[in-house]
């Protein structure tokens, strides 16, 4: 009899069991639905069963404006190209396409580096008096005044002592054709220092402890017919 009490016993708990089992799962659900996985609120609709062609596409239709943008919306590139057209073509641009045009091998970025090059070789040379290398780089005006320079500091037995401390900046500030030639004018900032000896070696000029900033405004030309790619110096002036 106690026997037939305690396997009632066992059923009953098995029932309460299952009882509770059953509204455990009613009230947390499952963690996947029917096998399916479950759909990341953040990408676009990619329920299976589904190929790309059937899913929903973005088109302009269902596009919408922010309020006061309607006028203004366009798509991303359309927006980009119009930004291109808008932007405004420069005189100095203008010219400096003109010289490209007749000359294809005409490169701004070699030019300035070029141009940057020039002028510490002809700043050195001036200082140095070496005049031939002044002969291949500047006009033979140009080179004339700075000849009469050099030669001046000689009959007074006096030297130059230069030293370039660095070129603080240099650019384009002019540029044109005029018949066959091409010219481009250059603004150029450096920082030296110069001291002028006597044949003693006193200083009769400048200061060595002193380092001067100069704005140079430099023209260089070319020749567009000719086979040589060289520039010459051919115009000169500073600011200071």
């Amino acid at each position: 009899m106690g026997e037939g009490f305690q396997f009632i016993d066992i059923i009953l708990f098995a029932m309460i069991a299952a009882f509770l089992i059953l509204r455990l799962r009613s009230a947390l659900g499952r963690h996947k639905e029917d096998g399916l996985p479950r759909q990341d609120p953040f990408t676009p609709d990619n329920r299976p069963g589904q190929s790309p062609d059937q899913r929903p596409q973005a088109s302009e239709e269902n596009i919408i404006p922010l309020p006061g943008q309607a006028d203004s919306f366009v798509k991303p590139e359309d927006g980009a190209a119009a930004e291109a057209e808008t932007v405004p073509e420069t005189p100095l641009d203008a010219e400096l396409n003109k010289i490209q045009s007749v000359s294809p091998d005409f490169d701004r970025q070699e030019f300035m580096v070029g141009a940057r090059t020039a002028f510490e070789m002809i700043v050195q040379a001036f200082a140095e008096g070496n005049a031939d290398l002044l002969d291949s780089l500047l006009s033979d005006e140009v080179y004339s005044n700075f000849l009469q320079a050099i030669r001046s500091r000689e009959a007074n037995n006096q030297t130059l002592e230069n030293t370039l401390v660095r070129i603080v900046s240099a650019d384009m500030i002019e540029a044109y054709i005029d018949n066959h030639k091409a010219f481009i004018t250059v603004k150029i900032v450096s920082e030296q220092v110069n001291i002028t000896r006597d044949e003693e070696g006193e200083i009769v000029d400048g200061d060595g402890a002193h380092i001067t900033e100069i704005t140079d405004i430099w023209t260089f030309c070319r020749d567009i017919k000719s086979r040589d790619p060289n520039w010459e110096l051919v115009a000169t002036r500073s600011l200071d």
